[in-house]
């Protein structure tokens, strides 16, 4: 089949008027604790994403990675609640009690209406 130019630009009109979300995947735009931060006493992990997730299939994992003054501590799972906000772009994820002092990893995944899973990382200190 050969492709005029008029067709040729048709298809390119049309791609050009998609909506860019269609294409796009949920992106972290802010946590809190932020990356490599020292916080006090918290026991609540605010994540703030791009686009609206789909609760049942978003959430995290909270590891202690390390405590002071315990050089061989090994990795230590955290129990936390994970809820998505009112706002559908916020993960929020909440331990029964306050985190102990040491550093910490959350391991953070999200879906969205694209259907796509996204995964990330993040580490803080608790002081």
């Amino acid at each position: 089949m050969k492709i005029t130019p008029l067709l040729a630009a048709l298809a390119l009109s049309l791609s050009l008027g998609l909506p860019a979300t269609a294409l796009a995947h949920p992106k972290l735009l802010s946590a809190s604790p932020a990356a490599n931060a020292t916080v006090g006493a918290t026991k609540r992990v605010t994540l703030n994403f791009s686009e609206r997730l789909l609760p049942k299939l978003s959430g995290g994992e909270l590891v202690m990675t390390g405590m002071p003054g315990m050089a061989a501590h090994g990795p230590m799972k955290v129990a936390v609640t994970a809820t998505v906000g009112g706002d559908g772009k916020t993960l929020d994820l909440v331990a029964g009690r306050p985190l102990a002092a040491g550093s910490y990893r959350l391991d953070w995944h999200v879906v969205s209406t694209d259907t796509h899973r996204i995964t990330g990382s993040l580490g803080f200190t608790v002081r």
